[in-house]
């Protein structure tokens, strides 16, 4: 009773006197926020010392907030951190399965997508070996002569298909590299045609669930192995100097294939025709392939692309239309380049009867070639047994001199050599830079393979390619190996080898996520957008890289299924108020196989807009942060093309 009560806090009580506790109050009230002051600004500097290097994996299905530093998204899983260089860590936070599943149940069922996002239905199983550009039906409204129908030919906007292209029922992951080379599931490309129409000349066999590739072609029915090196007992093919290839209908690409293990790519293309899915079986066994055709417009390559031409019985008539297409393969043919010819005419003495034509015949068609070549400055090298080579010159000061003399063909008139896409062949010469004297390269001489990856690339060094310099190279070079690094970091399947083969990257620039990738077992097809403020592919080939020019407004000139992983660095800021973001995403999720990966770079407000598309399209996608922190406005979206297939017929 002798001490004072306790003082409770009423409504009506009155706050006593200040005293000594309420003081200590105060100040304790001071320190803590001194103290949470002081934390913040210490995380804050550790951010910056460290680049901002924590990984901040977002899942966004909601609209941005004002500002970077405080994005407030619906979540669909959780948010983590953690220190580059911490796989597991770094994956666990992406939250995504980059895992390959062969198969799945037949209807490949998947979570449904949020009710507020616009969905993708699937398309009709008809639609499973859909290519816009080369349909069948639409191609017929186009003039035959010169094959012209069998150009790209793409959808008006009203024809664009709004839905998902299905794989065909069955599907499975195709064989891991090397063995795809050889081995392709039946059902992933179910047609037969081949194996009949082509048995006895060992091109494919069909064995149960599977076709076997034994490397055999028309020209070659004891396999490509052995024909190579009977070509390379005529020009050299170990040293380096031959690194791109170009071959012109290509059939399943075994000659392609089997250059890969001699360190030589080939851009393997033929058209979509009668031969069913020729350029499919190809992309199936992992091996570099475009639908594509000689016909009346440019391929879409540069100009002095290749180190190496190819024509094994493609049945392409090169005497024909005053030497037009010999006069194209010039144009992407590298100074000193080869060209490589078997089959009709070359030894038509001893397979005329074969061939079931007239010696006469098989004799003019020949002499058409040689008078094209010799037009062209061409050098016949070699014809010995069924294969005849021929060298286009180092320069033109000699062809210039003869073509004063012959004028046949004339120099083409100033314009670019590089611009081809929907660019008219002419019947003229592609006149190479100039030089000095008769020893010097054209263009500049190449590095040899593999010193040519990293190599400043001639067009860089003599000033061709307007803003790139050496230095920016070289910068551009470290600077994809870093972020190559952060990806796998993040897609811990990216490192692991098998599990990619195709890569596409929509917009390359320089090459430079190919060129990190060079000791990976892949290939990357480099697209170099026509839109792109510079024409970087002539330097991706001085590289000895592939690629091809793209408006990414139209369908690829490619199958479904043909990439195991897409990389799109600000495909969709390039492509603003030039068509429907939506196609562009169909597009890629029309040439993605199931289970396969993507990673789109771009600014943060245009990722919100293409995660909402692809939530619709059976996606599981996340958005994370920068490689250099969280204060970029630069982000990445990595998905993962969920498995689904077109459900098994009732006939089966």
């Amino acid at each position: 009773m002798g001490s004072n009560p306790p003082t409770y806090y009423t409504p009506t009580a009155k706050h006593p006197p200040a005293t000594t506790n309420s003081f200590w109050r105060r100040s304790n009230l001071i320190t803590l926020l001194s103290v949470a002051v002081l934390c913040t600004l210490c995380y804050s500097l550790g951010l910056w010392q460290n680049g901002g290097a924590a990984i901040t994996s977002i899942a966004t299905t909601s609209n941005l907030a004002a500002t970077i530093a405080c994005i407030r998204f619906k979540n669909t899983t959780s948010v983590s951190k953690s220190l580059p260089g911490d796989s597991s860590t770094a994956a666990a936070g992406a939250g995504l399965d980059f895992a390959s599943h062969h198969s799945a149940d037949g209807g490949g069922g998947v979570a449904l997508p949020d009710p507020g996002v616009k969905t993708y239905p699937p398309c009709d199983v008809k639609y499973s070996e859909y290519t816009p550009c080369e349909d069948a039906k639409r191609s017929l409204k186009f003039d035959r002569n010169r094959l012209i129908y069998r150009e790209r030919h793409c959808p008006a906007k009203r024809e664009l298909l709004k839905c998902r292209v299905p794989a065909p029922h069955g599907y499975k992951n195709p064989f891991k590299w090397p063995a795809s080379r050889d081995l392709v599931w039946y059902a992933n490309v179910p047609h037969k045609e081949l194996t009949v129409e082509k048995a006895v000349q060992n091109w494919i066999r069909y064995e149960g669930d599977r076709f076997r590739f034994p490397g055999g072609g028309t020209m070659f029915p004891n396999g490509a192995d052995a024909y190579i090196n009977d070509i390379g007992k005529l020009i050299n093919l170990k040293d380096g100097s031959i690194r791109t290839a170009i071959d012109t209908g290509c059939g399943v690409a075994s000659w392609g294939a089997y250059l890969l293990s001699r360190n030589i790519v080939t851009m393997s293309f033929a058209p979509r025709d009668t031969h069913e899915a020729q350029v499919q079986f190809a992309l199936e066994r992992g091996v570099p392939a475009l639908i594509g055709v000689l016909a009346s417009k440019r391929l879409p390559y540069p100009s002095r692309a290749f180190d190496m031409a190819h024509c094994s019985r493609c049945l392409i008539p090169w005497g024909q239309y005053d030497g037009v297409y010999l006069m194209e393969v010039d144009r992407v043919l590298r100074p000193g380049g080869y060209w490589i010819l078997s089959g009709p005419p070359i030894r038509w003495k001893k397979y005329w009867k074969g061939w079931q034509r007239t010696k006469e015949d098989l004799n003019a068609e020949q002499t058409g070639i040689e008078n094209v070549a010799t037009a062209l400055c061409w050098k016949k090298v070699v014809e010995k047994d069924d294969i005849a080579v021929w060298q286009k010159p180092i320069n033109h000061l000699h062809c210039k001199v003869n073509g004063k003399i012959s004028k046949n063909p004339p120099f083409c008139p100033a314009m670019d050599p590089d611009k081809s896409w929907y660019t008219n062949m002419e019947t003229c010469l592609t006149p190479l830079p100039e030089v000095s004297d008769n020893q010097e390269v054209a263009g500049g001489k190449l590095a040899k393979w593999p010193e040519r990856l990293n190599a400043v690339p001639p067009r860089i060094s003599q000033g061709t390619v307007k803003g790139v310099t050496a230095e920016v190279f070289q910068k551009d070079n470290q600077l994809w190996k870093r972020r190559m690094s952060y990806y796998k970091t993040v897609n811990n399947q990216l490192g692991q080898p098998g599990r990619y083969r195709n890569l596409l990257d929509m917009n390359a620039y320089l090459g430079g996520f190919a060129a990190a990738l060079a000791e990976d077992p892949v290939w990357v097809m480099n697209v170099v957008p026509v839109e792109a403020k510079l024409n970087t592919l002539g330097v991706i080939y001085e590289r000895g890289l592939i690629g091809t020019y793209q408006n990414w407004c139209e369908a690829m000139s490619t199958y479904p299924r043909t990439y195991d992983l897409i990389h799109a660095d600000s495909v969709f800021t390039l492509y603003q108020n030039r068509c429907e973001m939506e196609d562009i995403l169909l597009e890629m999720d029309r040439i993605l196989r199931p289970e396969g990966s993507v990673i789109i770079r771009d600014d943060v407000d245009v990722l919100v807009k293409v995660k909402r598309v692809v939530d619709g399209m059976q996606w599981d996608s996340q958005i994370v942060d920068h490689e250099d922190g969280p204060l970029k406005r630069e982000k990445l979206l990595f998905a993962v093309k969920l498995y689904w297939t077109a459900p098994a017929s009732n006939s089966s």
